[in-house]
């Protein structure tokens, strides 16, 4: 019997083989999103986009991305996919790497914002391909300094993990109108897949691409011949973005003992400093006091209980006096924001409304991962009202167009009540409805997905409570834009009433008492008995700047004084010119100035402009006023408001602080230690409601 046993332990045991990672995802391509004929197409175009978007912007090159989609065999459902764009290209002998082996790429282990980081995309298209139809992909490489373009057809050996390259040639590449091509790269790809039209569609998937990407030029071509363009609305690139060193609030036991295993250094405390972010020397001090380890321990001879209670010092299990390490939050020049005013843009450039309200949040840690929340909110007459709002659901400037309900930035938007915002929803809770459009971008270092397909965020109470205080401060912008122009059409049409109807009654009254005509404006102001704002905010053709003008009217009895102030794109690079008036800064993006005395009758005007702006970045100025009587037209200042502004410009510039370079490793400097997540930030006008 025992005999027999051990047979059969050694058979199984024979059976065991280790799998190709390449031939694991051919087995469960789902996981990639190719799970539906549907979804297949969307998938190698996320992938494509993806990759040309990256290159582009690593190369500081504007893209300019054409997507063509044929039909080859409608019976077999059988599409060509064609992607070129104009990035710096791929050398000749990276491209079988880059196209056929999974899990290569530049992003696995670099800590900064990307779109892709697993290094399987493209390469899971190019197996797609290869399972459904049998063919190659071919690729067509031009790089800069190379006088001819590489083309090459690349399958995949899914055993091996490895390109089989087949048709490898060199040939003259030309642009459209013949003119030679200075590099870029071209992808054709035939896969068995649907082409549908709808919310879940590629057409959907390249329109929100050019929302929160609107420095790129994106033209696609439909399997019926039609040609859809979005243009480029800026040409300014995103910020570049650096990798960091991880932070001791996002380690891993495992991951510590490797790096520790994996040292060179001869002190605890040159580890600390040369392989964490925001590690000081006082810090990297009191973590090897709290851990009970010498300064002079060497890392690689570390044991795994002394690693162990390094990684429990770094988690706050172990502290000094009572208290934690303190440790300054990871730089922020890993991420790189749409920003308040390129959301506005693209945004407009898709959706014709007439109100735009966007923002971005500061900078925040989670799990030792900075990363920022960014919010756009659309509404307007001309978008459908009786139904539910569109959601637009963005991680690292790329859509996120499935799983909806299950993902983390739809429950930060159901957890808010936007009835008291103005829009429809059943008891308070779910997807609201109007005519509206909501937009939501995380920028992160470590976007954590709920799949491999990266089709919705799982949940983080860190960045689920930023972006639901973003979301509050959207309804509140909404709130009062309604309550404006409610407002304001009330008394227009009194105003307008009342400057049509009392004339014709004097003139009449006049001339049947043979007598002058009085004069009127005492008895409107009565009347009327309001102080009105109106603004304007215009783009200047001949000078290439956008001009605004506050105008405020006192339709009341008696003197009034106000402050009134505006906010302007002072974080977006613009600059304050013409202004006569003068006034002052009064925070970040906040200019002010005081009206003395304003008779009854009159009014007075502050005349601006803008400059450093292109066409169409700013066209709506919100104007706040301090003051005892409400002026209609303006927002009665929040002075919380104005505290949170200038909270945020005071984390935004500790990020930046944090941002330069670190000092020499064993430094004497000493900088105060700041509590992961502790940026005291609330709401943009107080409380978290």
């Amino acid at each position: 019997m025992c005999d027999e046993m051990s047979g059969i332990a050694k058979k199984m045991a024979s059976n065991q083989k280790q799998i190709a990672i390449s031939e694991f995802f051919e087995k469960n391509k789902h996981f990639l999103g190719f799970d539906s004929l549907q979804r297949s197409i969307i998938t190698a175009v996320k992938e494509a986009v993806d990759n040309s978007l990256d290159a582009c912007e690593e190369a500081r090159i504007l893209p300019d991305i054409k997507i063509k989609i044929s039909k080859i065999d409608s019976k077999k459902d059988i599409l060509e996919l064609v992607a070129e764009d104009n990035g710096p290209g791929i050398p000749q002998r990276s491209i079988e790497k880059v196209f056929g082996q999974l899990l290569f790429g530049s992003r696995f282990h670099a800590i900064r914002q990307s779109r892709g980081q697993q290094g399987i995309g493209i390469t899971g298209v190019v197996m797609y391909s290869q399972l459904t139809t049998g063919k190659p992909t071919n690729v067509v490489s031009k790089v800069a300094s190379e006088a001819t373009a590489v083309t090459v057809n690349i399958g995949l050996d899914t055993r091996k993990n490895k390109a089989v390259k087949s048709d490898q040639d060199r040939i003259i590449w030309e642009n459209e109108d013949l003119s030679p091509k200075e590099h870029g790269l071209k992808v054709t790809t035939r896969m068995k897949a649907k082409y549908q039209r709808g919310r879940q569609s590629v057409y959907q998937y390249l329109r929100m691409t050019s929302i929160v990407n609107p420095h790129a030029e994106i033209t696609f071509v439909d399997p019926d011949g039609e040609k859809h363009h979005w243009p480029r609305v800026t040409e300014r690139l995103p910020r570049k973005v650096d990798a960091i060193k991880p932070h001791p609030h996002g380690i891993e036991l495992g991951q510590l003992q490797r790096m520790c295993r994996e040292s060179k250094d001869s002190r605890l405390t040159v580890f600390l400093r040369q392989n964490f972010s925001g590690v000081s020397m006082r810090a990297a001090k009191e973590l090897c006091e709290a851990s009970e380890l010498p300064i002079t321990a060497k890392p690689k001879t570390m044991k795994p209980d002394q690693v162990r209670s390094l990684l429990e010092a770094f988690q706050g299990e172990r502290m000094l006096g009572g208290k934690p390490i303190k440790l300054l939050s990871p730089p922020t020049n890993c991420l790189s924001p749409i920003e308040e005013m390129l959301i506005k843009k693209g945004l407009s450039k898709t959706i014709d409304s007439k109100f735009v309200s966007t923002m971005t949040r500061a900078p925040t840690v989670s799990h030792g991962n900075p990363f920022q929340v960014e919010v756009g909110l659309i509404f307007g007459d001309g978008m459908v009202a009786d139904k539910h709002v569109e959601i637009l659901r963005f991680a690292n400037r790329v859509p996120l167009m499935y799983q909806q309900g299950g993902c983390l930035l739809t429950k930060a938007i159901e957890s808010v009540d936007w009835r008291q915002y103005g829009l429809e929803q059943a008891g308070g809770k779910g997807v609201p409805k109007g005519p509206a459009a909501i937009l939501v971008h995380l920028a992160s270092t470590n976007v954590q997905f709920t799949s491999e397909a990266k089709e919705a965020l799982s949940d983080n109470e860190f960045v689920f409570e930023e972006s639901r205080k973003a979301m509050l401060e959207m309804g509140r912008g909404l709130r009062k834009h309604l309550e404006k122009k409610k407002k304001m059409a009330k008394t227009r049409e009194k105003f307008e009433l009342i400057n049509d109807i009392l004339p014709a009654i004097a003139e009449k009254s006049a001339a049947i008492l043979e007598r002058p005509v009085p004069e009127l404006a005492g008895s409107i102001t009565k009347i009327m008995s309001a102080v009105i704002c109106n603004e304007s905010t215009s783009w200047n053709r001949e000078t290439k700047e956008t001009d605004v003008t506050i105008t405020l009217f006192n339709y009341t009895s008696r003197a009034r004084s106000y402050s009134i102030l505006v906010n302007w794109p002072e974080k977006s690079g613009a600059s304050m010119i013409a202004n006569e008036r003068g006034g002052r800064k009064e925070a970040m993006g906040i200019w002010g100035w005081k009206i003395e005395t304003l008779d009854p009758g009159q009014k007075a005007e502050i005349n601006y402009s803008l400059a450093n702006l292109e066409k169409g970045d700013w066209t709506e100025t919100e104007v706040f006023f301090r003051g005892s009587q409400d002026v209609i037209g303006a927002t009665k200042l929040d002075e919380k408001m104005l505290e949170e502004i200038r909270n945020q410009e005071k984390i935004l510039a500790e990020s930046a602080e944090n941002s330069e370079v670190e000092p020499p490793v064993e430094s004497r400097y000493e900088p105060a230690g700041v509590v992961e997540g502790d940026t005291n930030q609330t709401t943009l006008f107080g409380g978290d409601e």
